[in-house]
């Protein structure tokens, strides 16, 4: 038996150097049933590094573990790993389009091979008992039809998996940075939406673009589940909004400063576990979007946080900037 399964309504998108496990801790203060992903962490970073790459904390669940890589059986023991190590869900890239992981043979170059992006999840399946689900583009380059899209998602839905995660754009492989691949392919919701029709028995999550709570529940119409990126890391307080909206779940009471100061003794722990303070202030940076005092308390935050003398009275100093 696996864990339980949770409720994909909404999640955070895996984002490289972004979504840490500090990332996922702020991100949690403020919605308990968003599900959470780590960045994309590869095989071999996992089998061969040095350090623990699946380290994370309990109280950042439910949370899933994405995993770049091309070779099946490098996968499965990395499934294998994460299944007992307590994370909620395994996710392979197949959608990341940058030239690093393309030389590595993963992220959206797969989906030029659905047979291996097949046997990757049924070995992953084969080790682990949580769920295995798939993070995909709906093109590359010139394969970009609908058929190619059903080909990948077939191809992986013989073999058990039955939860695709899809960013409404295409990826060029070549021609465009990871940034311009963000922004500059037009977004296609309808087919994701067409997607859910010809595969109703799919839990398929739409992403790309999506920019607020009430974009979501628009979305939600046609598919079944949302996966926000940059905006939840630009403006983090959004996700105070979800378990409301989207989980009919309780009414999220908390001012912005009260976020803020819910960290401090997560803050203060791991400082004395030997982490730098920045690593973890970088992430809030974006709590007072929109407000007044936002740009003061960034800027404070920005020009003393980095030092090694950092620390949360830098954290006071910036909040002072802001009106409560």
């Amino acid at each position: 038996m696996g864990k339980p399964l949770i409720s994909k309504k909404l999640s955070v998108a895996p984002m490289l150097d972004w979504t840490d496990r500090h990332c996922r801790t702020f991100h949690r203060k403020m919605t308990k049933h968003t599900v959470l992903y780590t960045e994309m962490i590869t095989t071999g970073a996992i089998l061969f590094g040095r350090g623990d790459y699946l380290h994370f904390n309990e109280h950042e669940g439910p949370v899933a573990l994405q995993l770049g890589g091309s070779d099946p059986k490098a996968l499965a023991q990395c499934a294998k790993l994460a299944a007992e190590r307590g994370y909620d869900e395994i996710n392979l890239n197949v959608g990341c389009p940058s030239d690093r992981v393309q030389n590595g043979r993963f992220g959206a170059c797969l989906m030029g091979e659905p047979q291996l992006v097949a046997d990757c999840v049924a070995a992953m399946k084969e080790q682990a008992n949580i769920p295995v689900t798939v993070k995909t583009r709906i093109g590359i380059d010139e394969q970009d039809s609908y058929e190619f899209l059903c080909a990948l998602i077939e191809a992986s839905h013989n073999v058990g998996c039955d939860d695709f995660i899809i960013h409404a754009r295409k990826a060029w492989l070549k021609g465009l940075s990871p940034k311009e691949n963000r922004e500059v392919p037009p977004l296609d919701y309808p087919r994701v939406y067409q997607l859910k029709k010809d595969y109703p028995q799919l839990h398929l999550s739409l992403n790309g673009g999506v920019k607020t709570i009430a974009d979501s529940q628009a979305h939600l119409a046609h598919v079944d589940g949302i996966m926000i990126g940059r905006e939840a890391y630009s403006n983090p307080f959004i996700l105070s909004e979800v378990d409301e909206k989207i989980y009919g779940d309780g009414n999220f009471t908390q001012s912005r400063h009260d976020v803020v100061r819910s960290m401090y003794d997560y803050i203060e722990s791991e400082m004395q576990q030997g982490a730098n303070f920045w690593h973890i202030a970088r992430h809030m940076l974006g709590i007072f979007q929109g407000q007044p005092g936002a740009r003061g308390f960034r800027r404070h935050l920005s020009e003393n946080g980095h030092g090694k003398q950092a620390d949360l009275s830098v954290m006071d100093k910036a909040l002072s900037f802001v009106p409560q």
